[in-house]
Parts: structure tokens; sequence; C-alpha cells
């Protein structure tokens, strides 16, 4: 009789998400204050990160940005000390397990507890999987993935003592469908995707509420890092409107933030479609980018 019951209760909240959901469409959500929370940031010195961290500045949040590259990130935090936010710089390798706990301790003693973190930084090296090196894909792994569980389980105590933070997983579109050429950097963004749908769903079974999560999977984005990329069916995307999307999806706790949005039904679509038109959609799509294919750089 219970299970009859609780598919009846199953079946009214599917229901009742359905709606909610429609609701929320037409009705704008309420955005939260970040004003004073401590933000980190990873992979601040350049692209989505620089232009985030602008955006968190204008806000009045107190700024940890971290990046390997020094000369970056203080170009960030001058501008964003421009924007009236208090800033703190930290030169971090996000590869470097000891490095990052080392960072977090320092940011503790010197700034305090942080609330929000972006895990942002990231590695891709665009190559076929002959032509990629050993340490190439080993550095992917570190930084798009291994970095996010050191300094998630670095910062999380802290906000699980008082149920407050906001933890935020800079994915891709490719940690939801699959680019050739780029295997090290989806099966690290897969990786990305798992983790963030993983830990919202622990701390939900902790109880937890008051600790959110937000997981950008933008397309192609025009930072340097992939070169010369084009497609017909998704733009290349700039920095400004990723870093927009993003600060909108974190105000309104949004869990699964796509840019552009409509990219969420292709995603959709890929579970469904079977292969031969997946396939059709790949060659219609036409997405092509510089990458070493037999260890000479080529357009694919």
């Amino acid at each position: 009789m219970n299970i009859v019951l609780d598919i009846l209760l199953l079946l009214i909240t599917i229901l009742y998400s359905y709606v909610e959901s429609l609701v929320k469409f037409f009705i704008p959500r309420r955005r939260k204050s970040v004003a004073g929370e401590i933000v980190l940031i990873t992979g601040a010195g350049h692209g989505i990160g620089r232009l985030t961290a602008y955006e968190f500045a204008k806000r009045r949040s107190r700024l940890v940005l971290w990046d390997i590259n020094k000369r970056g990130v203080e170009e960030t935090a001058g501008q964003c000390r421009k924007l009236g936010a208090t800033v703190h710089v930290f030169v971090v390798d996000c590869s470097d397990r000891e490095e990052i706990y080392s960072s977090v301790n320092q940011v503790k003693k010197e700034v305090g507890d942080v609330t929000i973190v972006v895990n942002n930084a990231g590695a891709v090296y665009p190559a076929d999987l002959l032509s990629t090196k050993d340490e190439e894909i080993a550095k992917t792994f570190e930084v798009n993935i291994l970095g996010h569980f050191w300094i998630t389980k670095a910062l999380l105590p802290s906000m699980m003592k008082r149920n407050h933070g906001h933890i935020v997983t800079v994915a891709s579109v490719c940690g939801h469908g699959v680019i050739p050429y780029l295997i090290p950097y989806c099966s690290s963004k897969f990786a990305a995707v798992g983790f963030h749908r993983a830990l919202t769903l622990e701390l939900q079974a902790l109880g937890k509420t008051g600790i959110k999560t937000s997981c950008l999977c933008p397309v192609f984005v025009n930072t340097g890092f992939t070169k010369n990329p084009s497609t017909r069916l998704w733009p290349v995307l700039e920095t400004e409107q990723v870093a927009r999307s993003l600060i909108d999806g974190i105000l309104t706790n949004k869990k699964m933030i796509f840019v552009p949005s409509y990219v969420s039904i292709s995603v959709m679509l890929e579970k469904f479609l079977p292969e031969r038109a997946l396939a059709a959609i790949h060659r219609v799509q036409d997405i092509q980018f510089e990458a070493v294919v037999g260890h000479k750089i080529k357009m694919k």
C-alpha cells in the first residue's frame, strides 16, 4: 500500500514541478544579493573568469582571485578595484592539490571563509587522441575536474557549518555531448557535470539546502583557447554574454545554466534520437576549429 501512495505522490510532484516551471518561465525569478559575500574565482586572469569577477565587483562582493598567470590576474584585480570591490590576488596552479590546500588556508587567514566559489580554471588541448601527449591528458583532468574536488573539499566545511554558500562548476556543452579532437576535454567536462549533479544531490541528502549549486554549460566561447571555432547551428559566444548569463544564474540559484539557453533542447534530443539522426545533426553543425591531427595543425 505504501508503494502505491509513494507512486501517487511522485506523479503529483512531477505534475506540480511542470506547472511550477511554466509559471517561473513567465514570472522573473527573485535575485539574491551577493554584497559582502567572499567570492573565490579560479582562472580569473582571462576570459570568463575575468568577466565574472567584474560582475561580482559591480555587486560589491569581496573578491579572491586565483590564476596561474600573475600579470593577467593582477589586471583583473585592478579593474575590479576601479569598480569599487575589495580584491585579494593569489597566484595558484589549480592542477596542484597541495598548492590548492595551502592557498585555501592562506585565504582563510587573510580574508575569511569563502561563501561563493566559481571553479572556472580550465585546460584544453585540441588534437586527435594519438597526437595528444600523456601530460596534456593528465593536465586536462587535473585542472578541469580534480581541482574542483580539492577546492570544494577545502571550502565546504565552513559552508556546511553555516549552511550557507554557493558552489559554481564551470563545465561546457561538451559535458553533455561530444566533439571529435577534444576527447580529454569532453571527458573532463562530463566528469564536471557529474560532479555538480552528485554534489547537488548529496547536499540535499545531508539537509544542507542553504548551500546552492550551479553548473555553467556554454557552447564555444571566444576566449582564445580554441583557435578559430565556427559552427552552423551554434553561435561562437563572447565572454561578456557568458559572464552575464552566469551571474544571472547564480543570483537566481539556477542549477544548470546553458548558454545559449536553447542548447538544452539539443541536449535533451540527444537522449532520444537514433545514432543515424545524431550523425546527420553533427554533419549539419559542421563544427570547426584548429586541432593537431596526425601531429599537424589542421582545421577540423
